[in-house]
């Protein structure tokens, strides 16, 4: 790997590859908290319980906005790169970051 772009090209992969990740375990943990949440109300759990449960919640739910800007700027720059480094399709790097682009589609605004 003694070309840079390489190098940057398998760090802008692993940078998607990582927010797209981040943002479906975000998701996921907004929803399992939801359903802790109605749990406790259905059993009856104490006022400072769920109001600590709200809150983590609430944190969770804005986690996720946040990774989705993130990854929303990783797969511009990770696809400006793929799109200006043409001669480099050949390589492992870039067929791995075309995937990651591919996989990541799912976790972007459409």
């Amino acid at each position: 790997m003694s070309d840079p772009r390489l190098r940057q090209l398998t760090i802008k992969t692993g940078v998607v590859k990582r927010l797209s990740k981040e943002k479906t375990v975000y998701e996921k943990e907004v929803v399992t908290q939801r359903n802790r949440i109605d749990k406790l109300k259905t059993e009856g759990a104490d006022d400072h319980v769920l109001r600590k449960q709200e809150e983590v919640l609430q944190e969770s739910m804005m986690m996720v906005p946040d990774c989705q800007r993130r990854l929303a700027k990783a797969f511009d720059d990770l696809s400006e790169m793929i799109k200006n480094e043409e001669e480099l399709k050949e390589s492992d790097q870039y067929v791995a970051a075309v995937a990651i682009l591919e996989d990541a589609k799912v976790n972007l605004p459409h």
